[in-house]
């Protein structure tokens, strides 16, 4: 067994809900974001970019492993046939004091005990690695953790643009299922005013190569981004994207204001104006009328908080959200079910 003072691996911060909540296995593939120059966003900020060697990588998966296995021993020891449960986790402690501060412990035990099913690439953009190399590192993974049912990773579509179709087909062919991708807007103005530093056109081009390649591909988009002057271009734009693209899932991520943002100093100016909850439910309305294709529509965040005029949620917060085109007319029943309460 591996020498517990050698027993080390990294834990990023962020992971989609959807990819299963606190029983998702964490990789860290890279560190922090390579772009990081998002008017809107917070994450990352002072920190630097740095890619991880598949030798790095493949130390922490054995890592993970030999933490596994041990849990695993412990489990016999005490009877439990394998099962891992609490009770388990902390004999272990006892045994082993220093694994109280391996990062990630409580995330290995939760991951087996939900079954180690899924595993989450991080960080911000995991694909930026050379494409042979995480191929590399996805079948290492694949193959120490054979219950491994579906891993997944964010990704920028600049990225995913720039790679050959081959090279995509190679890295889900290797077990990478499904890829995050923050659209925001479908709007060239207003991705240029974010310097999201993509067109609309290159979003496109990345969601259609993603879908060729086989991935399941969650698209990621934010109710309010354009506020007050642009929200129709916003919801239309975007729209006219998703369309194109047709991808898994759409993901709602409404815009808030972050502090210390670009976008929050132009707030506290009085140069962003906010959308009121109306207004909102307005923007999503032109946006869920426009929409013409076969993805699940999901609203499953805390920050999509329309309610009716009995203050329940309009929304389910389920991962697996409403299916278009049959569901259209629900969601869009829902919407007027909210604006009810501003007629």
């Amino acid at each position: 067994m591996e020498d517990k003072q050698q027993c080390h691996f990294e834990t990023g911060i962020y992971r989609p809900p959807s990819e299963g909540g606190s029983y998702s296995l964490l990789l860290r593939i890279t560190r922090n974001c390579p772009w990081n120059r998002c008017t809107f966003c917070m994450m990352y900020k002072e920190e630097k970019f740095s890619l991880r060697s598949p030798e790095e990588l493949k130390q922490e998966i054995d890592s993970i492993a030999s933490v596994c296995d041990q849990l695993l021993e412990t489990s016999h020891q005490l009877g439990f046939n394998g099962q891992i449960n609490r009770q388990v986790a902390l004999d272990l402690l006892e045994k082993e004091p220093s694994l109280s501060i391996l990062p990630g412990y409580v995330m290995v035990v939760n991951w087996l005990i939900s079954g180690a099913k899924t595993a989450f690439l991080q960080d911000a953009n995991s694909i930026t690695m050379k494409s042979e190399k995480l191929v590399d590192v996805l079948q290492y993974l694949r193959a120490k953790f054979p219950t491994l049912e579906r891993v997944t990773s964010y990704a920028r579509s600049k990225t995913i643009a720039k790679k050959e179709p081959d090279e995509l087909k190679a890295i889900r062919t290797a077990g990478l299922e499904r890829l995050h991708v923050g659209l925001e807007t479908g709007d060239d103005e207003l991705l240029l005013e974010i310097k999201k530093g993509v067109t609309s056109e290159e979003q496109i081009i990345a969601g259609k190569k993603a879908m060729a390649a086989g991935f399941q591909l969650s698209e990621y988009w934010m109710p309010g981004l354009g506020g007050k002057a642009k929200s129709r271009q916003h919801a239309e734009n975007t729209a006219r994207v998703l369309n194109e693209i047709d991808p898994n899932y759409i993901r709602s991520r409404p815009f808030f204001p972050a502090p210390g943002t670009p976008i929050q100093e132009d707030f506290a100016k009085g140069k962003f104006e906010m959308l009121s909850v109306g207004e909102q439910l307005t923007e999503l309305k032109i946006m869920m009328e426009k929409l013409d294709f076969t993805a699940k529509v999901c609203f499953d965040h805390d920050g999509n908080h329309w309610t009716d005029e009995n203050g329940q949620r309009i929304f389910s917060l389920d991962y697996e959200g409403y299916q278009f085109p049959d569901r259209k007319p629900t969601v869009l029943a829902l919407i007027e079910k909210g604006l009810a309460g501003f007629n």
